[in-house]
């Protein structure tokens, strides 16, 4: 199966509620490699890899986010798939 790879910049009130790690929880069940971080300005960057389907699903997930979040605006960018990108982490 392809894998593809979406970059995707998500703003609203999304640090200081649990994004981060909900992000990497779903992205884990869904078996998407990536990683999730802060960003300045009170964004998050979220790069999701796997079969088209789960990442569509991690992204549709992004576009509520967890209790407590107020997602303003998910910003998209496909690329090609990275085979180094392994497992799910929280970026620092």
């Amino acid at each position: 199966m392809t894998e593809v790879r979406a970059v995707a910049l998500i703003s609203g009130r999304v640090q200081g509620v649990w994004f981060r790690a909900s992000t990497q929880r779903q992205a884990r069940a869904l078996g998407l490699a990536g990683y999730v971080r802060n960003l300045p300005l009170r964004k998050v960057e979220a790069v999701f890899q796997g079969p088209r389907e789960a990442v569509e699903q991690a992204l549709a997930w992004c576009r509520q986010g967890p209790p407590g979040a107020e997602v303003r605006e998910v910003r998209v960018s496909w690329l090609d798939a990275d085979p180094a990108l392994k497992g799910f982490e929280i970026r620092y």
